[in-house]
């Protein structure tokens, strides 16, 4: 068994036609915002492609479905990071429009199978809505990851954080040239945290200067390890669901 693993955007109008009825299309979706003094502003789409891509090759040869794999969506909804710079943000039914309109192309062409790569927290419920919408609106299978949900299970209380150690060691791993650790912070910054409540305030990234936990404790080696088993596992569920949708 084994298949293709191909970039959309590097594909012909040919190609295209005769795989889409039968392949896995997997679309990256990120967001562009300040990582604290430390991070590039793609993180979030450096890492939801990188899972993306290479999962998807690791898959292809496992899988009898090609896997197309999506121009990246570099923004998000992110309008929390304004105040620090640096960020360039999507309303949520802006996000909303934007993958039901690539849904409705994949649909528009044949295609019949979607999962949404997401690498951005605050994009979370805008791919479950779209997510839900276009399997009713347009009858197709539409599944969607948040990439950090496969992460080792000791990563729990980091992943993904925001700019934390966990997000700083996968980008010493991935690109290094953007990359730096910072000092360790003098104190821990006070969190407002309600079990089992989400909260949202203006004040809660101040507090914490728009980044979490202790990136100082970032390591390559560690975030090698962690990619590795992200997209390791990302093979997995892509194989589940070109089998399964």
């Amino acid at each position: 068994m084994g298949s293709v693993a191909a970039l959309w955007s590097q594909s012909g109008r040919e190609a295209l036609g005769r795989w889409l009825p039968d392949a896995l299309v997997v679309v990256p979706v990120g967001a562009t915002e300040q990582h604290g003094p430390h991070l590039a502003t793609g993180t979030d789409a450096f890492l939801a492609e990188a899972v993306a891509w290479q999962g998807s090759q690791a898959a292809a040869q496992r899988s009898s479905r090609t896997l197309l794999v999506a121009p990246t969506i570099g923004y998000g909804v992110s309008g929390h990071h304004l105040p620090f710079g640096g960020t360039l943000s999507l309303k949520p039914a802006t996000l909303l429009a934007l993958l039901g309109d690539v849904f409705g192309s994949v649909a528009a062409q044949g295609g019949r199978r979607v999962v949404v790569v997401n690498g951005h927290g605050g994009n979370v419920g805008i791919c479950q809505a779209a997510a839900a919408d276009a399997a009713s609106s347009l009858g197709l299978a539409v599944a969607h990851l948040d990439y950090w949900r496969l992460a080792p299970r000791e990563d729990d209380v980091f992943a993904p954080g925001h700019a934390g150690e966990f997000e700083t060691s996968l980008m010493l791993a991935l690109h290094p040239e953007t990359t730096t650790v910072p000092e360790a912070r003098s104190t821990s910054p006070a969190v407002l945290a309600v079990e089992d409540v989400g909260v949202h305030t203006p004040a809660l990234w101040q507090a914490i200067d728009g980044y979490t936990d202790e990136p100082a404790k970032a390591e390559a080696v560690a975030g090698r390890s962690r990619l590795d088993h992200l997209v390791a596992r990302a093979a997995d569920r892509f194989i589940e669901l070109a089998e399964a949708l």
